[in-house]
This record gives structure tokens, sequence and C-alpha cells, in this order.
């Protein structure tokens, strides 16, 4: 989906929109400001056209339908255009990892990823290949935040996940007590719980809720009318409210991912001894690598979304289920585990996801997590 020219194509959650566009307008901006939805609501392209607003040399102004005055922005400007130009991260990221790759081994220890393509406006992305906001990026945050802008009328720091290394988090702090008045750091966040408690307690929130799966199937039709009425009314579910993830749907990876995470449940699922032929085959398959951690990760979150099927279906909201197209087979397992089954497995992944930051063998610690469901309590 292309980089939206103005805040009318951004899509869902005018509301939240409006209020920190107004916010801004009335020079009411938070300097802390954690932005928390679910992956794929918009949470990088929203701060990216909230920090236009603010850094703007024209600094253009619209009225909302209950006459507040919005802040805009021109997005032609050379403080606008710049800050417009990481709006694909993965690719400047991408380009930052290489570069690092060519230092020496010496300098690459001390070299963190940040994005800066203007001189006030820093992007700090989790650091791979751990992906965590590490010491080293919150230390340069902290020693920019000292200057005072150069070239627009604010500072911006923008974190664009909320796991950090404990003493990056213990070292923001610093920076979120006496934040200087011409600064603005504004946190991403899917789970705003990963964040210290005293981080939170700092900053305002703002939070981009779930659209309807209706609404996001009736904008599918109109964006995506090459895809099938089924395909639409699946990937409506599948993205758990959140358009951007929609739009950009690979409906293809996703199956392929549960296909995955159904087999290790299908394993869990059986009773006496287990043939693992087919779970060491698969998980053969998730190595090492950016390209192992991308579909790790898909496969948890197809795991997580399976189970949280599951229990939505004994809890009676079947209308709720997500994975409609195996619908039979949710409730096959909504009828064999118990809560206290699904909640080990819900802590499972959790030990997966942290192996996966400390670089654990990605294919051992699936085995082990399948393997340990095995047998679990049953309904």
């Amino acid at each position: 989906m292309p980089f939206p020219a103005a805040f009318a194509e951004f899509l869902g959650n005018t509301a939240v929109v409006e209020n920190l566009r107004a916010a801004i307008a009335a020079g009411r901006f938070p300097h802390s400001l954690i932005v928390a939805g679910p992956r794929g609501a918009g949470k990088y392209t929203l701060v990216l056209l909230l920090t236009m607003a603010l850094e703007c040399e024209r600094q253009p102004r619209e009225l909302a339908a209950d006459g507040r005055e919005l802040a805009a922005f021109c997005g032609t400007c050379r403080n606008c255009t710049r800050i417009a130009e990481p709006a694909d991260l993965q690719a400047k990221v991408d380009a930052a990892v290489a570069a690092r790759e060519d230092m020496r081994e010496t300098d690459k220890k001390d070299t963190r990823v940040l994005i800066q393509t203007h001189p006030d406006v820093m992007i700090v992305p989790p650091d791979p290949p751990q992906l965590l906001v590490k010491l080293g990026q919150v230390r340069s945050m902290i020693g920019r935040a000292q200057r005072q802008p150069s070239e627009a009328p604010r500072r911006v720091f923008i974190v664009t996940a909320a796991a950090f290394m404990k003493e990056a988090a213990n070292s923001l702090l610093k920076l979120l007590e006496e934040p200087p008045a011409y600064a603005h750091l504004i946190l991403l966040a899917e789970n705003t719980g990963e964040l210290l408690p005293t981080i939170r307690s700092r900053c305002s929130v703002s939070r981009l809720g779930a659209v309807p799966a209706e609404e996001i199937d009736a904008l599918l039709a109109r964006l995506r009318p090459d895809w099938t009425a089924t395909q639409r009314s699946l990937i409506a579910r599948l993205s758990e409210g959140a358009i951007g993830r929609a739009l950009g749907f690979d409906l293809q990876a996703s199956l392929a991912a549960r296909t995955d995470a159904l087999t290790m449940l299908r394993g869990a699922a059986g009773t006496g001894a287990s043939d693992h032929t087919a779970l060491f085959k698969m998980t053969e398959t998730y190595r090492a690598g950016a390209e192992g951690q991308v579909k790790t990760t898909a496969l948890l979150r197809a795991l997580g979304s399976v189970l949280e099927d599951v229990l939505l279906m004994q809890g009676g909201a079947a209308d709720r289920v997500r994975n409609v197209d195996i619908f039979a087979e949710i409730r096959s397992m909504a009828e064999t585990f118990d809560f206290g089954w699904i909640e080990a497995a819900v802590r499972g992944l959790d030990q997966v996801q942290s192996g996966m930051r400390r670089n654990l063998l990605r294919n051992v610690s699936l085995d082990a997590f399948a393997t340990a469901m095995e047998g679990g309590r049953r309904l």
C-alpha cells in the first residue's frame, strides 16, 4: 500500500488520529507517547504522518467535524519529504545491517542500527539479530536529545518496538524523566505489557483499535478486486482488525505456517506413543538466519491464533473464530483440550519466543515445545 499523501488516506481509528492531530495543533502533543495496537494496524505509518505534521515547514491546518483545528502537513517541503523517506522501514534496516556487515569485526560490536533521513528525526528499530532495542541505541537517543534541533522545530525519536534489553530500558528512563522541551519520544508497541511499568507510567498512551472484519472485507472488495470473496473473508478475519496487514496479507504463507502449527497440535492431541517423523521433518526446515526467524515467527503467530480460536469456541463465542476455514477442527480441539493445557501451551510459546532472542536452535526449541505438549490434560 502506498504511503499516505494526507491524513485522510490513513484508514481506520479516525477519533484517535484526530485527537493526536488536535494535540499538535494546540501545542499539547505529549513529550512521551506510546502508540499501541496490533501488528499491521498502521502504528508506524501514523507516527510518520504525525512527525511530518510536527515538523512541516508550512504548518497547514484543517477543521474537524466538531470544529477543532487539526494539524496537517504539506508533504512537499524538505522536512516532510525527508521524514517520509523511511516509509519502507525494513528496506532501510536491511541496508543498515548490510553496511554493518561490511565493517571490521572490532567496529561491528559498537555499531547499532539507527535510521535517520532527517537530522532531527531518529528512528530506532530493534537491532538484529536478537531484534531487541539495545543500550547503544538508547545512548545515541540521549546524546542527540541534549542538542537543540538543527533544521526543524522539534527533535523526534521513534522507537518501533517494545522489546528492550534490560539495560536499555533502564537507560531510557533518563530521557523520559526530564525530556527537553523540544523533544518528543514515541514508542510503538503491540503489547504495552512488554514495557517496564516505570516507562508506561511516564508516557501518554494512544491505542489503535481493531477494525471490524466486515469493514475490512468491504475495503478489500474495493482495493483488492482480484481476490476471491472467500479469500477476502478469510483475510479480513486473520488480519485481526489491522487494515495495513490485511492489504498486504500473504495468504499462502499464512496457511503454510498454520499447516505446520496444526501438525504440532494434532500430535499433542494424539493419545499414547506418537510417531514424531512428521514433526521432526517439519521443524527441520526452521533453521537459523533471517529467513528462519521470519518463518518461526509466522508459525508461533499461527499457533497463537488457533489456540485463541479454541478458547473462543470453549467460551461460547464461535462467531468470533478467525480460522473459519478449519472451523470443524477448531471445534474438535475445543472438545479435546482443557484450559490448563491451553495455558501451558501459551507459556510454551512464550519460552520459544524468548529462546529465539537468545539465538537458541529453532528446530530444537520447536521439537521440545511440541513433545512437551503431548499427553497434556484433556477435557
